[in-house]
């Protein structure tokens, strides 16, 4: 039984640590102390610091919300924790802060895992999250049994950054997706057509998927719960812009998603669920 840490416990990072304290040995650090009740239930250790997590755990997992957050833990004290320990950074950040986290840990002794995961609140709380590993084979093949708890499909994609470039392609895909069905929820919305229909009709189809028939849900309920923000959907639309650019690829679309997210973060509704951006396209009709 592996000692484990867990760094971040924000909506993803909750139900991430839940389901690997009922497998393993757990210690977790968050910035805000809000979310310790539901981990010390399931007995989970909380540790004073950061730092503290690192020094009790062999295995330590970081699901922190960008690149800032991720830099004010990695001081001096930390780096020297890790030694002879692996660092697996399951958020998305850009390829090169990635980069620079693999050699940080490489120089003072530890081993690093890039692991972003494809899914949300729902499958993080199922257990059914897909990781795309990348790093060092031996190291990515040792730590797959860690992963289990929390995923349902483990991907090794390659070297460090293949894992995250993965993941920029995968959410091009989702954010896209999901700007069209909130946009075709708005011009529902505008023709004053009976939305349960409409659900009805796209759910009979071939385009009908899991995800669509959640979303058209929290659609007609108005039930704009976070299960992925919006806040977080544009920190992805920046990071798969970047990544287009460096790639010499054309992404008009996820460039219009960017700009629809950032006109729903300045309409005050960041925190809010991805398909919320439904309320900014129907306010424009």
């Amino acid at each position: 039984m592996k000692r484990v840490g867990f760094i971040g416990l924000g909506v993803m990072g909750v139900p991430m640590a839940l389901n690997l304290s009922r497998v393993f040995t757990l210690s977790v650090w968050n910035r805000s102390p809000s979310k310790y009740p539901l981990l010390l239930q399931a007995g989970a250790k909380i540790a004073k610091t950061s730092t503290a997590v690192v020094k009790n755990s062999e295995v330590i997992f970081t699901m922190l919300f960008n690149e800032t957050a991720m830099r004010e833990v990695l001081t001096d004290e930390f780096k020297h924790a890790i030694r002879g320990k692996t660092l697996i950074n399951t958020s998305s950040v850009s390829v090169q802060f990635s980069q620079y986290l693999a050699k940080q840990i490489d120089r003072s002794g530890g081993s690093f895992i890039e692991m972003p995961v494809s899914g949300s609140r729902i499958p993080a709380e199922q257990g059914s999250l897909v990781g795309m590993i990348a790093g060092d084979p031996d190291v990515a093949e040792s730590i797959k049994p860690l992963v289990e708890p929390i995923t349902n499909t483990a991907v090794y994609c390659g070297p460090i950054g293949s894992g995250l470039k993965t993941k920029y392609a995968t959410n091009l895909f989702l954010i896209t997706m999901t700007a069209g069905l909130a946009e075709a929820m708005a011009l529902a919305q505008a023709q004053d057509l009976d939305a349960e229909a409409f659900a009805q009709v796209l759910d009979a189809g071939p385009m009908a998927s899991a995800y669509s028939k959640l979303k058209m849900d929290k659609m007609i309920k108005q039930d704009w719960t976070a299960q992925a923000s919006i806040q977080d959907c544009f920190n992805s639309t920046e990071l798969i812009k970047l990544a287009s650019e460096q790639a010499n690829v054309h992404s008009p679309l996820i460039s219009l998603c960017n700009l629809l997210y950032k006109q729903s973060i300045q309409s005050g509704i960041g925190e809010e669920d991805m398909i919320a951006i439904n309320k900014t396209l129907a306010s424009r009709t």
